[in-house]
């Protein structure tokens, strides 16, 4: 019996390296552009510097650090485990790095300005940012939780990942409350925070 060999088409030729390096073609453009249409809630991300000397209970605690992120989210329910991507090399980046307590607070729609603040690049000390802000201090973390929020979480890391130009930080969650059950999440979408409805 002869064999009939079937020619498979050829696979499609690589294309170029884009202008800023990528070997697949999608420019930072391209793939900022899609995955702008992915609407996103938004978090402020809080933790506390460790003390600036460990062996001296005295010794001043560090500036509370805050940070803005849309790329939060739920990991497994069974342990309790979310996820935060940071910028690596960001403030908050090195701190966790150090530090395993952080903090969550799932902001409101009306919480928009403290999105922008805690975005801002070139901003001012972030003693300065939280100084008029409403918070609580959280008791497993230390760390600040916003009044008014959504929903507050605190976490401890559990892993980190490098992923990119980013730090994937996986934490459990220790505490989960709801200190406000008003109000509509804030949410960003097309490069700008928005309200549902």
């Amino acid at each position: 019996m002869a064999h009939v060999l079937k020619t498979l088409p050829a696979p499609p030729s690589p294309r170029h390296p884009s202008p800023d390096g990528h070997a697949d073609g999608v420019s930072n453009d391209e793939f900022r552009a899609a995955m702008s249409r992915l609407a996103a809630g938004v978090v402020l991300v809080t933790a506390r510097e460790p003390a600036l000397d460990p062996d001296d209970p005295t010794a001043p605690l560090g500036e509370d650090v805050g940070m803005t992120a849309t790329a939060f989210l739920s990991v497994s329910l069974d342990p309790p485990l979310v996820m935060v991507s940071l910028r690596e090399g960001s403030r908050m980046d090195d701190l966790l790095a150090e530090q395993p307590h952080w903090a969550v607070s799932v902001l409101s729609e009306s919480q928009r300005h403290i999105a922008g603040r805690f975005a801002m690049k070139g901003r001012i000390s972030d003693r300065l940012l939280f100084e008029d802000l409403p918070y609580v201090r959280g008791a497993a973390s230390g760390a600040p939780l916003i009044g008014g929020a959504l929903a507050t979480l605190e976490c401890r890391t559990e892993q980190t990942v490098a992923a990119g130009d980013h730090t994937l930080v996986i934490g459990r969650v220790l505490t989960a409350s709801l200190p406000s059950g008003e109000g509509s999440p804030l949410t960003y979408f097309r490069g700008r925070y928005r309200q549902l409805g």
